[in-house]
């Protein structure tokens, strides 16, 4: 069956609960033996005859502990859910030999645990209890059963031996530590086992860092060497346990690891002090290199703020000169049209002292409002100062206005520059005319209100205008309600109308 990946603490109780007799094997993603030996055990799952299933160490959360897992890979088997057995490291031919023959692999008159090796091929056994005599031959022939498969199991030895590096030792350095020095053989044996490096002065540092465990005068186990630290691969740095080895990966990268039976050597006051000066300089050149990044920084935000000061500085500038040179034309107009009409007062002001000179110091024109306006409309105003009947003074008018005068009456019309009133006049004018010669048998177009208020301060007020009108064709009449207008009885003369709304057209071009 296939291996299982488990990714909870619930979806392990499951499968416990769910499997009598299951092996689980606890792995790290960081873990170099763990992930070379994964498609091993994924093989070895597949023929299994038990279940088996996989589950990493940051998805127990924080349950790692209860299983009593201090290395990686830690293959477990239970029964009923308890703990049967379990094997540390990348040995998957102990883990294929316990699923294969749980009887051998589990004897249940005691023995030894099997081993498990490193991926830096040391092996490792871990002892659970002493082993207990084997049956002797007869007890084993007599309880032999008849198949020849049975018949095997039976001669098959539970385990392989294995070496004791205790042997290996050197007598001479064992000779020098206990009776030179006076330490036990068990002692002697275990500084020179778990000593870094088989010397005497190794193993002395080594007692004297243990002499006070409570397991220093406790059985070598079987198997002898005890994985003491863990040793990255990939720079040789030797870790004293998980945590420093999950800093260590996390802060270099590094993911191949292995169990080592060299333990860490604690550093010397000495060794300290100067660790702790390094540290200090490193933090202090990281201060400095902080400090200089920062100082840039701030320069280089200094010059973009002075750069946007003087961007918006010249903005502001070219606003300003665009502002006062807008005034400067505004006040140039004005100056203009202020002399173009005292040109034009003392022109008639000329005019009107020739024209008493002529009339014996009488002047026909009328000051106006707006100025001397010699020409100005003489509203309800009787001519000579003679009271006349209606027909009389509209013969008066009618005599007055001339079409032959037409050019003169768009030119005092022109005269009235400022605000620009003469041309809104000579819109009004064309606009009347225009709409005659264009719809002569419209009434809307023949008859003009002078009540109205386009017509009361569009032409009234300008010398010339009503002139013009009157020049064309049109007459003042009263309505019904006595209310004047200027109506065009007679039939319109299409030409005279057509020649000056051209004449108008032209007037309001030349305006500007």
């Amino acid at each position: 069956m296939p291996l299982k990946e488990l990714h909870s603490p619930s979806e392990l109780h499951q499968f416990m609960t769910a499997n009598a007799n299951c092996v689980v094997t606890f792995s790290a993603h960081w873990c170099g033996p763990c992930k070379a030996s994964r498609p091993a055990l994924e093989q070895v799952a597949a023929s299994s005859p038990i279940p088996m299933a996989i589950v990493h160490e940051d998805a127990l959360e924080g349950d790692l502990g209860a299983y009593r897992v201090n290395a990686f890979p830690t293959h477990i088997y239970y029964e009923s859910g308890s703990e049967m057995d379990r094997i540390v490291g990348a040995n998957i031919a102990a883990v294929q030999a316990l699923v294969s023959n749980k009887k051998s692999a589990l004897p249940e008159t005691g023995g030894q645990r099997l081993g498990s090796g490193s991926s830096g091929g040391v092996s490792r056994l871990l002892a659970a209890s002493p082993s207990k005599p084997a049956p002797v031959p007869e007890q084993a022939e007599a309880t032999a059963p008849d198949t020849e498969d049975d018949k095997m199991d039976i001669d098959e030895p539970a385990e392989k031996p294995v070496d004791d590096p205790v042997s290996k030792l050197d007598p001479d350095l064992l000779k020098t530590l206990t009776e030179e020095m006076g330490f036990s053989l068990l002692r002697a044996q275990k500084g020179l086992l778990y000593g870094n490096g088989s010397t005497v002065e190794s193993a002395v540092e080594w007692l004297m860092q243990h002499q006070e465990d409570d397991d220093i005068d406790e059985p070598i186990p079987a198997g002898g060497l005890k994985a003491q630290s863990y040793k990255c691969n990939e720079c040789g740095k030797i870790l004293s346990n998980l945590a420093n080895l999950e800093l260590h990966a996390n802060k270099t990268g590094h993911s191949d690891f292995e169990e080592s039976t060299q333990s860490a050597v604690p550093l010397t006051a000495e060794e300290k002090a100067n660790k702790i000066a390094e540290i200090k300089d490193l933090l202090k050149a990281k201060r400095r290199e902080r400090e200089e990044i920062e100082k840039a920084e701030e320069v280089t935000r200094e010059l973009q703020r002075r750069n946007m000061g003087k961007e918006m500085h010249k903005t502001r500038e070219q606003l300003d000169a665009e502002q006062r040179k807008r005034e400067i034309a505004l006040r140039k107009k004005e100056k203009e049209d202020f002399k173009r009409e005292r040109a034009r007062i003392k022109a008639q002001l000329e005019k009107d002292k020739l024209e008493r000179a002529a009339n014996k110091g009488k002047l026909s024109s009328k000051l106006g409002i707006d100025g001397y306006t010699p020409d100005a409309i003489q509203y309800d105003v009787e001519l000579g100062g003679v009271h006349g009947t209606d027909d009389e003074e509209q013969k008066k008018k009618k005599l007055k206005a001339s079409a032959a005068k037409i050019d003169e009456y768009i030119a005092k019309v022109s005269a009235y520059r400022a605000g620009g009133d003469g041309g809104k006049c000579l819109k009004v004018l064309k606009a009347y005319v225009g709409n005659l010669a264009n719809n002569p048998n419209d009434p809307k177009f023949r008859s003009i209100n002078m009540e109205n208020n386009a017509y009361k301060t569009r032409v009234k007020p300008f010398v010339g205008a009503k002139n013009l009108l009157l020049a064309v064709g049109f007459s003042q009449e009263k309505d019904s309600e006595g209310i004047d207008h200027l109506v065009m009885n007679d039939e319109p003369n299409m030409n005279l109308l057509a020649e000056t709304t051209a004449k108008l057209e032209k007037a309001i071009v030349a305006y500007g």
